[in-house]
């Protein structure tokens, strides 16, 4: 009778400790089925250093994300972390549906770039994971034919490398990026500001400099005329048939060069975008608003965001890149710093910058798409010549400010 009480005991102890561990469900967003591996890797990884705590992976579709989301947390049934862009954070911190967490005692880890991005009005709302950093692709062949000999730095450097690059060679010297950045980015690269005080004060005098010399540029063909509507895809295919001189793009645009124009390739090299601020897009990791085991969740985001980690998704994924100063400086990268093969260079350089990148997102604008719609058709209106870079400022400065409540 001993022996079956003393058996009986213990078995309500071990069911009693695997009731005490504590499920944290995270969601990632459209990386199944093509990254399983990688994340079932690290969910076995973490659980396996874990006692009280045990991580559930389940990935959700991007059109059904936000949506799932919101359903989830306004039913008490939501899971610990989601994985979230920098955007989707300002708007979720908005309505309350996430909610801001303590890093502070690893904070340290990530990168500038990364902590202000995850920072939303004074508190942090995630832990930064991945990121996707630009750099600068050329062709040394055109530029050596139309004697440019020092890689630009800045806007300006850009504009006129790739005017004289259009005078020598008749190639387009360069696609400027006015699409994938948000129509915001185009200024914000500059640091020139969008809003100040709650008011849209795009229409200022360096706003429209910095248009009109887009402007001319398309006029004199040195910019293609048509950038608003070119698409990665179009970016690549301009540059692998060599009629794009620069293009300024993921490091892994670089693979797709080499397989489709080899003999572009051939020619091609890699130095950091040229810009004041470097635009990224980071992923970040989220607790939602009302989850019981909050700290639980931030110990499986501390592990998920962590170097070993970062590192482990980044070599899975083969195009992204870490927001931890170690995983970036990491032989896996810094290896190709001197390599003569372009793609290979493409990851040192995108590693040796990429702590400095910035999501160029503007935040908190209750009519967002009409606002972006109004400002892009500004940009698009003035960089085709078909109106004054300040008039067509103006009008988008007045739709803004008219949603804004200013005057």
């Amino acid at each position: 009778m001993k022996k079956t009480l003393h058996a009986a005991v213990i078995g309500l102890t071990l069911a009693s400790a695997a009731q005490a561990a504590v499920e944290v469900e995270f969601w990632s967003n459209s990386l199944s089925p093509k990254f399983d591996g990688v994340m079932t890797q690290l969910t076995k990884e973490f659980n396996a250093s874990q006692k009280d705590i045990q991580a559930k992976w389940v990935d959700v579709t991007w059109d059904t994300y936000q949506t799932r989301v919101i359903a989830a947390v306004a039913a008490g049934r939501q899971p610990g972390l989601i994985n979230i862009t920098v955007p989707w954070m300002a708007q979720f911190a908005q309505k309350k549906i996430i909610q801001p967490i303590d890093i502070s005692t690893f904070q340290s880890v990530y990168t500038e770039g990364a902590l202000k991005d995850v920072s939303y009005e004074g508190k942090t709302y995630g832990m930064p994971w991945y990121n996707q950093v630009p750099v600068l692709i050329y062709n040394k062949a055109i530029l050596d034919k139309a004697g440019v000999t020092a890689l630009p730095r800045n806007t300006d450097e850009m504009l006129a490398a790739a005017r004289l690059i259009k005078q020598k060679t008749g190639v387009v010297g360069f696609v400027p990026k006015m699409n994938d950045e948000g129509v915001t980015g185009i200024f914000m690269m500059e640091g020139l500001p969008i809003l100040q005080n709650g008011k849209a004060v795009f229409n200022g005098p360096q706003h429209v400099a910095l248009l009109e010399k887009y402007a001319k540029a398309v006029k004199e063909g040195v910019i293609p005329p048509d950038l608003f509507k070119d698409t990665f895809e179009a970016e690549i295919a301009g540059f692998g048939s060599g009629r794009y001189a620069m293009i300024a793009t993921a490091p892994s645009a670089l693979i797709r060069i080499k397989n489709d124009a080899p003999k572009v390739y051939a020619n091609a090299a890699v130095a950091p975008y040229p810009n004041k601020i470097l635009p990224g897009n980071l992923f970040m990791w989220s607790v939602l608003q009302g989850y019981a085991h909050k700290e639980a969740a931030i110990k499986l985001g501390q592990f998920l965001t962590s170097d070993k980690a970062q590192l482990t998704f980044s070599k899975a994924t083969e195009t992204t890149m870490p927001s931890t100063k170690v995983a970036l400086a990491d032989p896996y990268f810094m290896a190709g710093q001197n390599s003569k093969d372009a793609a290979t260079a493409g990851g040192a350089v995108a590693a040796t910058t990429g702590g400095a990148a910035r999501t160029l997102n503007v935040s908190g604008l209750p009519d967002e798409a009409g606002m972006m719609k109004a400002l892009s058709t500004a940009l698009e209106a003035a960089v085709s010549g078909r109106q004054p870079a300040k008039a067509a400022l103006d009008q988008a400065v007045a739709y803004w400010n008219a949603q804004l409540g200013k005057k």
